[in-house]
């Protein structure tokens, strides 16, 4: 198998989005946990809503609305600048430990983003991280106007970097967007952030089902719908050996 590009979904598998809630937990002391996953939740479900309704708004959009109906159901009020400095913790998140590891790695090879974020969201987002030195381009699904997992995204993907579907191995931790990208043909790597066995230890044992554990159940693990990755992988630093592999292979 020639893989001549690898292509890294942003939010969830670069970045960590939990990495707001410093940020939320600050503003709102003791709401900061229910605010980081709730915002994440209904973020991903505007997406799909806004696609389902054929009445597409950029990310920045989305993540200000989500944000709005996450302080309003938990009965939390606050100032609009407040909300847009919060809002704008999605420009800083963390990268994950070894993602630059990982990327300087792959360095022999064509690697990208393909996000949902718009272009301006990114753009701060790769400057905040340091890496764009590392990356060929920054895909937005912004320049065609649909959200993962539309086909149409993906396609997008094969026309900017001039490859076959075959040619590309996509990276993801997110469970919809691994379903979308294998749907379409990518060769798909998952990356595990919350392997099954330990998710249903935290389930049998915790008090209470929390917010976070929540998310974890909810957003952290494999779909059902028929279309799994090809490789599931503990680390991004663990793809240079696994591109490595399929090149031999």
């Amino acid at each position: 198998m020639t893989i001549k590009a690898l292509v890294f979904d942003a939010y969830g598998t670069l970045f960590d989005v939990q990495s707001v809630a410093g940020v939320t937990d600050r503003a709102f002391p003791g709401h900061g946990a229910a605010i980081t996953q709730i915002w994440r939740l209904k973020q991903l479900e505007y997406t799909w809503l806004r696609a389902l309704m054929d009445r597409y708004e950029d990310f920045w959009t989305v993540t200000r609305d989500s944000l709005d109906f996450t302080l309003r159901t938990l009965g939390l009020s606050a100032p609009p600048n407040l909300v847009w400095q919060i809002a704008e913790a999605y420009d800083a998140l963390a990268l994950y430990p070894e993602a630059r590891a990982a990327l300087e790695g792959l360095a022999s090879h064509r690697l990208a983003i393909f996000s949902n974020g718009s272009p301006a969201m990114l753009k701060r987002l790769v400057a905040h991280a340091g890496i764009g030195e590392l990356l060929e381009t920054v895909i937005s699904v912004d320049e065609i106007g649909v959200y993962k997992p539309d086909p149409r995204g993906y396609a997008h993907v094969e026309k900017r970097l001039g490859l076959a579907r075959e040619e590309i191995l996509f990276v993801s931790s997110n469970g919809f967007d691994i379903a979308g990208a294998k749907s379409h043909g990518f060769h798909v790597a998952r990356i595990e952030r919350v392997p099954a066995d330990r998710l249903r230890c935290e389930l049998e044992t915790a008090a209470t089902l929390d917010p976070a554990l929540m998310f974890k159940a909810l957003r952290m693990q494999p779909e059902q719908l028929g279309f799994q990755a090809d490789a599931t992988i503990a680390a991004l630093t663990d793809l240079v050996s696994y591109v490595a592999a399929l090149r031999q292979a």
